[in-house]
C-alpha cells in the first residue's frame, strides 16, 4: 500500500483532529457507562483516532465524514473491519428506521450546535450523546438557571436531555489547535414522562422570546405573548428569563395549551 500523504485540514469542515489518547479513552468509556449495548453513529472521524478505539467496544459502527479527501484513507485505514461508511453531510443525513444510537464525534465547531439541534430532532433515535465542543458551548449547554451562560440552547436541550460537562481540553490537544479550549459533554434522553405531553410550539416560543429580551423581567419579555403571561405564576413575572428553571418553562407551555 502507498505510504499517505499528510492530511491538509480544511478550515470550512472545522478539521481540528484530536490527539489527546486520554480523552479518546475517556470519551469513549463515557459512551459505555449510559450505552451497555447498541450501535453507536460517529460524526467526523478525521483520520480516525476515535473510531479505531470505538471499534474495541465490539459495537455496529457508523460513521459520518464529509470530507472526500478522507474517504478512501478512512477505507484503507479500516481495511478489514465492519463499519457503515456514511460519506456525506451529517446534517442531511437522517437515522434509519426507528434504530437506536449513541451519538459521538470530536464536533466541528462551525456547526455543533446545529448538530445538538438535530439531536433534538430525532431524539427518539438517539437517547445518548458524547460530543466535543468548544467549552463556551459546553457550558451554555450544561448551565444551571440563574448562570449567565444559561439561554435558549440550555433550556430547549435540558428539557429532553440531562447533560454533563465530563472534562475540558486545551488547544494543543488537537492538530490544529484551535484557538479556544474545548470540552466534552454526555447527554442522556430523559424518561419520556418527564416530557410527554409537553406542547413543542408553546415551549419553543416562550423561551425564546424570554430569552430575546433577557434583561427585562418575564412581565415585560412577554409582552407580546400574552398568553405566555398568564402561564406563569405571578412571583415568576418579576424575575428574568435566565432565573426561571426548564421546569417552570415547561409547566409554562403546559399551561399554554389547556
Amino acid at each position: 500500500m502507498p505510504a499517505q500523504k499528510n492530511h491538509q485540514h480544511k478550515k470550512q469542515f472545522g478539521q481540528h483532529f484530536l490527539l489527546d489518547a486520554s480523552a479518546i479513552e475517556k470519551t469513549v468509556l463515557a459512551i459505555a457507562e449510559v450505552w451497555p449495548e447498541g450501535d453507536i453513529w460517529e460524526v467526523g472521524p478525521g483520520e480516525g483516532a476515535l473510531t479505531k478505539v470505538l471499534l474495541s467496544l465490539k459495537r455496529e459502527l457508523w460513521v459520518s465524514e464529509i470530507d472526500r479527501d478522507l474517504h478512501e484513507r478512512l477505507e484503507q485505514t479500516f481495511a478489514g473491519n465492519h463499519i457503515h461508511w456514511l460519506f456525506g453531510d451529517f446534517l442531511k443525513q437522517s437515522p434509519p428506521g426507528t434504530q437506536q444510537f449513541a451519538l459521538v464525534g470530536n464536533f466541528p465547531y462551525n456547526i455543533s450546535t446545529e448538530i445538538v439541534f438535530k439531536l433534538l430532532d430525532h431524539q427518539q433515535q438517539f437517547p445518548v450523546m458524547v460530543g466535543m465542543f468548544q467549552k463556551e458551548v459546553a457550558q451554555r449547554l450544561c448551565a444551571p438557571h440563574g448562570s449567565k451562560t444559561y439561554g435558549i440552547t440550555s433550556v430547549l436541550t435540558q428539557a429532553f436531555y440531562s447533560t454533563e460537562l465530563l472534562f475540558t481540553l486545551p488547544p494543543n490537544a488537537f492538530n490544529p489547535p484551535p484557538k479556544v479550549d474545548s470540552a466534552v459533554v454526555r447527554f442522556v434522553r430523559r424518561p419520556q414522562t418527564y416530557h410527554d405531553d409537553l406542547p413543542l410550539h408553546a415551549f419553543k416560543s416562550v423561551v425564546k422570546m424570554a430569552f430575546n429580551q433577557r434583561r427585562k423581567t418575564l412581565k415585560n419579555a412577554l409582552s407580546g405573548l400574552p398568553l405566555a403571561q398568564q402561564s406563569f405564576p405571578p412571583p415568576l413575572l418579576s424575575l428574568r428569563a435566565e432565573q426561571i428553571s426548564v421546569p417552570q418553562y415547561m409547566d409554562a407551555a403546559r399551561a399554554m395549551n389547556q
